[in-house]
């Protein structure tokens, strides 16, 4: 009988021991829970926006008419008027985008999907017989009536988020006035979604194995459409299931802190898999990302709403020519020489802003000046070249309108946009001259 019990008791031993050890040998390997991190932040960073969208007040299909500089995003464009919406189309209903008549300044239509992927743009480049009047967003496959005279573009989603841009330039007045011109309506009535209840956290403080916690909310209420990435979706799954036990998420938790954070730290210095030259980071994929999920995270916490390289392209100059972070401490020229001036390589327009190296906000300073575009009143030396200056104070040489305040006390980034680019910035082959500490 001694013997029975003490056999029962070393078989349930080795049960529960084979029981213990299944999850360890199990578990899901480390670098898999950072790469699965990276790959749903970038869709978390989406759904956060949303939140705060509609917490603002955002109603389905209705413009907000932004004013000018008037946006709280990661690296915003204050060359242009904003105007935002979300907007839900279905089966039975498309949503009419009433577009004015714009001629001698950048204007689009932006529309993303969840993952901050652009699926449309309206303007002259794409529609260069038609780039005003009604167009008509429907989702791809929809038997919806809509009139002869407009123009059907077909969504590959429900839901999606909108940007209407149009640039100030010489005559905000006029822009503004323009900007209010464009309007939203619905044919029918969409079925509304429910907004996704995920984390809402500061971007300077991204969140740890909550992100986890939500992840089937998150993946649940957008497809990615991008094909390849299906098995990063399946391991976030399979993470917030191990998670519920407390080992593991606190396994998870450390990892994130620690793995994921460095990893996005590392891949943030040429966002993702982008080219640096003359200290001048430029991302290999914006706007549509592909397998690039790591850039597609990235834009999105440093940039959301970004659009495709043939309507914009930015760089990111966050070093000098010694290869040293730049800082408010110091003062920096960058001099573009007569036949390398910037505005060769853009269509419509260039701008250079600075941004804190944590939020990506503009820099406040004494005169409220946080630009420097083609419409500052530029000074260019006697052998045409520019030079643009970065200072806390105006150095005694600067002309005043090639003069960015960068306060002292703080590292920053510069942000290069090109609107409509050409020549080198269109085929990768253009980098801006190195930043010059005096």
């Amino acid at each position: 009988m001694i013997r029975f019990v003490c056999a029962a008791f070393a078989l349930l031993l080795t049960t529960a021991w084979a029981a213990n050890a299944q999850p360890q040998s199990a578990r899901i390997p480390d670098q898999d829970i950072s790469d699965a991190y990276v790959y749903l932040l970038g869709r978390l960073l989406v759904t956060r926006q949303q939140q705060l969208d509609f917490q603002e007040g955002f109603k389905w299909n209705e413009l907000v008419h932004r004013k000018p500089g008037a946006v709280d995003w990661p690296n915003p464009n204050l060359d242009v008027a904003y105007s935002e919406a979300w907007v839900a189309v279905d089966d039975g209903s498309c949503t009419i985008v009433s577009v004015p008549r714009v001629e001698g300044r950048y204007y689009t239509v932006h529309f993303l999907n969840g993952w901050g992927e652009t699926i449309a743009n309206i303007n002259e480049r794409l529609f260069p017989k038609r780039p005003f009047g009604e167009f008509a967003m429907c989702l791809r496959g929809a038997n919806v009536a809509i009139s002869a005279e407009a123009t059907r573009i077909d969504l590959p989603v429900k839901y999606s988020r909108v940007l209407a841009r149009v640039e100030l330039g010489s005559d905000p007045d006029a822009a503004i006035a323009l900007q209010h011109q464009f309007k939203f309506r619905a044919t029918g009535t969409p079925k509304l979604p429910d907004i996704p209840k995920t984390p809402i956290f500061e971007l300077e403080i991204l969140p740890g194995v909550e992100a986890f916690e939500a992840a089937d909310i998150a993946l649940d209420s957008e497809k990615d459409l991008s094909v390849g990435l299906e098995a990063l979706s399946e391991k976030a799954r399979a993470i917030a299931k191990g998670v519920k036990d407390p080992a593991e998420r606190a396994r998870v938790d450390q990892l994130i802190r620690t793995r994921a954070f460095a990893d996005l730290g590392k891949a943030g210095a040429i966002i993702g898999h982008g080219t640096v030259q003359n200290g001048w980071a430029r991302p290999g994929v914006v706007g549509e990302y592909g397998l690039d999920y790591l850039a597609r995270t990235l834009v999105n916490n440093g940039g959301i709403w970004a659009n495709i390289k043939p309507e914009v392209l930015y760089y990111r100059g966050s070093l000098d020519q010694a290869g040293d972070e730049i800082s408010g401490d110091n003062v920096y020229t960058l001099t573009f020489p007569k036949d390398g001036l910037p505005a060769q390589y853009a269509t419509f327009f260039w701008s250079v802003i600075a941004v804190d190296g944590h939020r990506f906000r503009v820099l406040p300073n004494p005169i409220n000046r946080f630009l420097i575009n083609n419409q500052s009143k530029l000074h260019y030396g006697a052998d045409g070249s520019l030079t643009l200056y970065f200072a806390d104070q105006k150095p005694a040489d600067a002309p005043d309108g090639n003069w960015l305040p960068t306060p002292k006390g703080q590292k920053y980034r510069l942000t290069f946009r090109f609107y409509r680019p050409t020549e080198g910035v269109a085929n990768g082959t253009y980098y801006p001259p190195s930043l010059v500490k005096r």
